[in-house]
């Protein structure tokens, strides 16, 4: 260790206090975590969580661990230096956050996340205080409660601090999953949106309290395990409605909030992972901007003349009861150079159509709406159905139908919009989205 400089102390942990240091040799600073009890043997240090972690997982978005030392029993870890952690960053914050710099935040979390899992770890402590944080890049850290996915069960209950902590760990469960790394994260995204706790329990029992003020007491048909759980304790929830989470969370989203409950869900399997997560709408609001494409069903034309045109329209309907959020209307407006030439080309009439996602008591969903003139028969609507890694979109009448392929993976799903949701409606037949939406046009 001659070859460090303690300069400060900058945190005082369970099992350790972290300095900062500087590297003397590579005039470098660094964070050095000292732990607290004495080890004796190289084998120990090894077989520490944190060390059998760390040293396999490399992420820009993990802390990254540069070296561990063990003197006169002594053991250290030498990490790379991050200027705070996130709570640091939440405490000395005089306005909100804007969502871009959430969506910014919360998506570099999750990358980190989705790595960790995949490589078979979850963090179970997950916090802002183990999120450390360097201008607009954060890392998450502290790994002494990390654990491999395929370890055996049971697990301790006692993981992760209180506020964060998924209600399965709550109930005592011994065989919780990664699930409890999502819960944690959609509370922290609600978080950075308040600047205070959504869940603030002062014990156990005053957590599971709060946790049922704001979603609503669960039942069988919402958490299954969960009610096994709680009978086995002899546990009786506390009864409450579902609050609206944009009363508490006024600043927020439609998007944010949908995707804090998806996280912050009672049951764990309904919780997306965090490859899902990241295809949620909420990390790409605004990000993709549609280009034309050449229409399958138009010749090429070698005539000079003013290319397609493709016009986007956007316009905000409000919030109210009976309206969608956001409308969106795509149209692909070919320009024909040679009046003669229109024979050549099939005489077909063409849709506009209306895409937004969320409206009221649906707002998990994603729907096309043909937008039709006044003179088109609804007779000659396509029929569009759903798939679930890609569209295929045709004719009804198969003697004549051509096709078009979107392709796209199968990452985010929407469920299927329910049967009469919108009948003796005038907007005619819609289709649900089961992955992202490719670049396309479509005439009938």
């Amino acid at each position: 260790m001659e070859k460090y400089k303690l300069i400060k102390e900058i945190g005082d942990g369970t099992c350790g206090n972290v300095y900062k240091a500087l590297n003397i040799e590579k005039n470098e600073i660094v964070a050095i975590k000292k732990m607290k009890r004495k080890f004796y043997f190289w084998e120990e240090c090894m077989n520490l969580r944190e060390a059998k972690s760390l040293r396999k997982l490399n992420h820009p978005n993990i802390v990254k661990l540069k070296e561990i030392v063990r003197e006169n029993h002594e053991l250290f870890f030498i990490f790379e230096h991050m200027e705070c952690n996130l709570y640091q960053v939440m405490r000395d914050r005089h306005n909100p956050f804007t969502e871009a710099e959430i969506r910014s935040l919360v998506s570099q979390v999750l990358q980190g996340l989705a790595y960790m899992h995949k490589n078979g770890y979850f963090h179970r402590d997950l916090k802002p205080e183990n999120l450390l944080v360097t201008h607009d890049v954060i890392k998450v850290a502290d790994f002494g409660l990390a654990r491999e996915v395929m370890s055996d069960p049971p697990y301790t209950d006692y993981v992760s601090t209180r506020w964060y902590r998924a209600p399965e760990v709550l109930l005592k469960s011994p065989f919780y999953t990664p699930a409890i790394d999502m819960w944690a994260v959609g509370a922290i995204l609600a978080e950075l949106f308040m600047l205070s706790p959504l869940f603030p329990g002062e014990s156990e029992v005053d957590q599971i309290y709060r946790i049922c003020a704001v979603l609503g007491t669960p039942d069988s048909s919402v958490w299954p395990e969960g009610m096994s759980l709680a009978h086995s304790m002899y546990f009786n929830f506390f009864q409450f409605p579902p609050t609206n989470l944009s009363d508490i969370i006024p600043n927020a989203s439609l998007e944010s909030i949908d995707l804090i409950l998806r996280l912050c869900s009672w049951d764990p399997q309904k919780r997306p992972t965090a490859e899902q997560a990241l295809q949620h709408p909420f990390f790409h609001v605004g990000s993709w901007v549609p280009c034309p494409l050449q229409d399958p069903f138009q010749p090429k034309m070698k005539q000079p003349g003013e290319a397609p045109k493709l016009e986007l329209n956007l316009w905000d309907f409000g919030t109210e009861s009976d309206d969608c959020f956001l409308g969106l209307t795509l149209a692909v407006k070919p320009s024909i150079p040679d009046r003669d030439a229109e024979t050549h080309v099939l005489q077909q009439p063409r849709e506009e159509f209306l895409f937004y996602t969320g409206y009221q008591d649906h707002s998990t969903q994603s729907v096309f709406w043909p937008l039709l003139s006044s003179d088109h028969n609804m007779n000659d609507v396509t029929n569009i159905s759903s798939l679930s890694s890609a569209f295929l979109l045709g004719s009804q009448d198969a003697s004549r139908s051509s096709t078009i392929g979107i392709p796209g993976p199968s990452t985010f799903s929407f469920p299927s919009v329910q049967p009469n949701l919108f009948d003796n409606s005038s907007f005619g037949p819609m289709m649900t989205l089961s992955s992202p939406i490719q670049h396309g046009h479509l005439f009938e």
